[in-house]
Formats: C-alpha cells, structure tokens, sequence
C-alpha cells in the first residue's frame, strides 16, 4: 500500500467518520482510525486503530505520522459542550497536519447560516449564524482557510444525515424509533421543505475528491446537494418502502422552547429549530467541476438500506418495492 495514500479518520467510530473510513478503503486507501478505546475495535474491518484522545495533541501528532490526509469527523457527544471542545480539537488537528503534511477534511454543518436568510448555500455565501453552534463552526473553518496554504483543507458541506450508521441523525432519533416497526413517522422540517444527505453517497463523494488531490484548491469548500424535499419525498419514501400508510405527526418544537431552561436537549433542540423552518439548499456546482456528476442512490433503496439497518424491516418478510407502491 502506499505511503502516500493513508489516511487518519478522528472519529472513525461514529457514522460520518466510520462511512468516510469505509468509503476511502474501497479507493485504495490505507485508513488508520483514532479512538479512546481500541480493545473491541482492533477486530473490526480494515482500519488500523490506535489508541488516543482528539482533545490531547501529543495523541492526535503520534497518530498522524506518515498520512496523507486527516479526517476531522470528530464531534462532541450528545450536542454537549461545543463551547469547550470543538475549537480545541481542530487546532490539534490543524498543527499534526501542519507537522506531517496531510491535508485536513472536514464534513460541514449548516449551523453556519441564518436559515432565514440563506436559501442556496455555495461556496460564497456570507456566514452569518444565528445560534452559538453556528459561531464555533464558522471559527471552526476560519482556523481552516487561515491555516491554508501551508496546512491545505477540504470542506464538504451537507444536510441532515439518514442512511446506514448514521444513528445520531435527526433521521433515526426523531423521524422513526430505531429497533421496531414503523408504526408512525415525525417529520421535524415546517414551512418549505428540508436537504437530506445519503450517508453512503456522501462517503463515496469524500473519496472522489481525495482521489483528485491535483483538482483541489488549498481552502477548498464544496457542497453536496443530495435530496432537497420540498415537500414529502421522505415521508412518501418511508410509506412506499413500509409498504402501508404510515401516519405522520409533526416534531413538538413548541415543547423544546417550552423545556429549553430545565434541560439540554431541548435547548440544543430549539437553537437549531429554524434549520428546520427555512429550507436551504446545497450549489454543488464546484463539487461536480472535481467529481463529475453527484453520486445519488435511488431514493427507495437508500431509505430501504436506512430501515433494514435500524431494525425497522425484516428483510426477508419486506414487500418488494413494486408492491408497496401498487
């Protein structure tokens, strides 16, 4: 295996950073994974894991030696504690990439936008965020363009996450209840619609570009369009799949403002409740100047793949898709 051609994913025990892993090893990549525990890992597909903390620099420096890039997948659990972890630990990622020479990718966030504001979401658009998550991710990638040339970057800018692993999405933990039948969907988007992104097509697309390192710009920030709703394409996607009419309720925002100052779900929850209110959708314009056309499942068979992961299909019993949609 190359040298030239490995690859450090921090977070590689999560979703987003366990699809990107999976996805760079069927591109060839040598992938080398980061947790605070390896013990039960060491077994688990083609990463190599080393044992360390993204918080702790000296970890974080040991562990980049000899790679190419560096995924910065790494997110503080639960929504909890932006304020003290998230700027910590890009800048450790930022001086071993420094140290090494890799490149650093990290998956956006709309967090950096005014929903209200900012329909189409490019390359350009003005970074104006309305919650305190918004501010530390538009640091976030300051830190990025300031460390750019020497330290070069790439941001793949997404919507809310559904599909195979992604079990922290808004998809698994509100839309449908993991681990049993679909007796009822709660669509959190109101007014206009929502962006939804594949996992699965997402991951691939973060491999087609560092498969391109000649194509990309020292800051380069690129957006993956992938499925903007406008209406009930998620919701008919489920029902279709299920193969009845599943009846859908509405995500009880007013309950989350209502229980904001007692606990911090809620009041994580109702910052980031206009995302859902206003819908923004991702130019992937520059992405398909790198990579060609978007990769884009089928809508059917992504949420089948979503469902039979989260337990909510028996795969053998499922109606086919024909039948479900006669």
């Amino acid at each position: 295996m190359e040298t030239t051609k490995t690859a450090l994913v921090l977070g590689a025990t999560g979703g987003v950073g366990g699809s990107v892993a999976a996805a760079l090893a069927r591109h060839g990549w040598r992938v080398r994974g980061m947790a605070r525990n390896v013990t039960s890992l060491r077994s688990q597909g083609q990463i190599e894991w080393v044992q360390g903390d993204a918080m702790q620099r000296t970890d974080v420096m040991r562990a980049a030696e000899g790679v190419a890039v560096i995924v910065h997948a790494v997110n503080p659990p639960n929504y909890m504690n932006w304020n003290k972890l998230v700027l910590p630990m890009i800048d450790n990622t930022i001086a071993a990439a420094k140290a090494v020479g890799a490149r650093v990718v990290l998956p956006g966030t709309v967090y950096n936008y005014d929903p209200a504001k900012t329909p189409i979401v490019d390359a350009d658009t003005p970074q104006n965020p309305k919650s305190r998550k918004g501010a530390i991710r538009v640091a976030l990638e300051q830190r990025l363009e300031e460390a750019a040339p020497e330290v070069p970057s790439l941001i793949l800018r997404a919507g809310d996450f559904f599909g195979p692993a992604a079990r922290s999405s808004w998809f698994a933990q509100a839309m449908v209840a993991p681990g049993k039948p679909v007796r009822r969907i709660v669509n959190p988007a109101r007014g206009g619609g929502h962006s939804w992104a594949y996992l699965p097509d997402l991951a691939e697309t973060f491999a087609r570009l560092l498969d391109r390192p000649e194509r990309l710009r020292p800051f380069e920030r690129v957006q993956f369009e992938g499925l903007y709703d406008t209406g009930m394409r998620m919701v008919d996607a489920i029902r279709r799949v299920c193969g009845r009419k599943v009846p859908v309720y509405g995500f009880p925002w007013w309950a989350m403002r209502l229980l904001a100052p007692f606990a911090s779900f809620p009041r994580e929850a109702a910052e980031i409740a206009p995302v859902w209110q206003h819908p923004m959708r991702f130019d992937n314009t520059r992405l398909v100047e790198i990579i060609g056309p978007e990769p884009r499942t089928p809508l059917d068979e992504a949420m089948r793949a979503t469902l039979i992961e989260m337990g909510c299909l028996d795969e053998v019993a499922l109606p086919t898709l024909r039948q479900a949609s006669a």
